[in-house]
């Protein structure tokens, strides 16, 4: 008996059209997403920094508040102080950290030797950083014009 080849009808062939429909939907959500968050990405600077074992992350810079308010009141973390708990609390801070830092406000009515008063109390107990606080000027007229108020 011979086998022979038998004619069957031909079926469907497998579809080799991509179908890129969604191949485009997945490219615009990528085009979008790319849209919103470059301006986030462009505002800081990438370094590849080297790596070494001296450099380790430290605290964050410790600091103290002195306030002097128009009546010559002096506030030590916002907590009113006479001259005697003033001078004790800047003692403790240094004997903490001596590298802490004193942030000295001062109304611009209280007179200079008061804050020279505060600022030299601060360097006899052993704190030298003082940093002086002050708010952002108002924004002046151009030159040549006159100030309308």
């Amino acid at each position: 008996m011979a086998f022979g080849r038998l004619e069957r009808a031909k079926g469907t062939e497998p579809m080799s059209d991509i179908n890129v429909t969604p191949l485009v939907d997945v490219m615009l959500v990528l085009v979008v997403i790319f849209i919103i968050t470059a301006p986030l990405l462009a505002s800081s600077i990438r370094l590849d920094l080297p790596k070494t074992d001296a450099a380790k992350p430290g605290d964050p810079p410790k600091f103290v508040t002195l306030v002097v308010d128009k009546s010559g009141q002096t506030f030590f973390n916002d907590r009113p102080v006479n001259r005697h708990e003033m001078i004790l609390a800047l003692t403790d801070a240094a004997r903490a950290d001596a590298q802490t830092e004193v942030q000295l406000r001062a109304d611009q009515t209280v007179p200079y030797g008061r804050v020279v008063e505060v600022m030299g109390e601060a360097q006899k107990a052993g704190l030298n950083r003082i940093g002086f606080v002050a708010d952002a000027p108002v924004q002046a007229s151009p030159p040549g014009q006159a100030a309308s108020r």
